[in-house]
């Protein structure tokens, strides 16, 4: 554990060489096909992840692998453009590695966006959900192994994983945007083969709306670190055995370009109205 201690700060100090020490106020994790939100930053400072220490790299088309700080909305935000996931070989807790630096840049805020698959049959490829929960079935956990006190706590609640109050206020503003952002259920799967007709189904009958292949296991370190936590799911394609279609991953990237402008518009709302602490 002291190893990984000395791994963050490495990291924390390196970022905070380039970026300068003004605080960060909130960061965003952006998904497949989201990470074009960073062109609404002025001021940004850009930094491959192959150049901080101790980082993953990203392996994923439509994950730019680059960490961009910068001014949106009046707000100093941190921006990962692009993530780290458990299909790519990385083990989970190298997955959360990036969320952990967080906290040793006293960073507080944390909003989490996914491409997602949709689940729920009233709702359709391109809608917005924030998620109100979320369900792992998978055996592995990002915190397993031993326990960094200076982290957080050995066990810790997890009732409340997204900020029921920041779900509140970005459904408000989505409302105020003429937006109509859905609130749902989303369950992790591996990947990376997307799920089957029966899996799904099964998310169904479990309560979840959605499905992905991430946001859990860096909802998970975040609250064990005392980050606020906001999720929003970009739901991309009908999960499958709605339609009677193939899945792909040009379908995940293209409905993201498609709902650019309310996802940008979203974010932008929800990062102005972010009560700080």
């Amino acid at each position: 554990m002291e190893d990984l201690m000395k791994k963050l700060q490495e990291a924390a100090v390196f970022i905070k060489a380039r970026t300068g020490k003004a605080p960060t106020e909130i960061a965003l994790v952006l998904g497949s096909g989201l990470g074009g939100l960073v062109d609404e930053l002025s001021d940004t400072i850009a930094i491959p992840y192959k150049d901080i220490p101790h980082f993953p790299v990203s392996t994923v088309p439509g994950h730019a692998g680059r960490l961009v700080v910068g001014m949106l909305e009046g707000r100093r935000i941190l921006c990962m453009q692009g993530r780290f996931h458990y299909y790519e070989g990385y083990s989970m807790d190298k997955v959360v590695f990036p969320i952990q630096v967080m906290r040793m840049l006293d960073i507080r805020n944390l909003l989490l966006t996914n491409a997602a698959g949709c689940v729920n049959e009233n709702w359709k490829p391109g809608d917005l959900m924030v998620i109100k929960d979320h369900i792992k079935l998978i055996a592995d956990n990002p915190l397993r192994g031993p326990n960094s006190s200076d982290l957080g706590q050995r066990f810790f609640d997890m009732s409340k994983a997204y900020d029921p109050a920041l779900r509140a206020m970005a459904i408000q503003c989505g409302k105020d945007l003429g937006l109509d952002v859905k609130e749902g259920v989303y369950q992790l799967f591996t990947g990376p083969s997307f799920e089957t007709p029966a899996e799904v189904r099964f998310a169904r009958m479990c309560g979840a709306d959605a499905v992905g292949m991430s946001t859990v296991p860096e909802t998970i370190a975040a609250n064990h670190c005392g980050i606020k936590v906001l999720g929003i799911s970009c739901l991309t394609n009908m999960a499958a055995g709605i339609l009677d279609q193939p899945l792909n991953h040009e379908e995940v990237l293209e409905t993201g370009q498609r709902v650019k402008e309310s996802f940008t518009a979203l974010v932008k709302s929800v990062v102005s109205n972010w009560p700080l602490s």
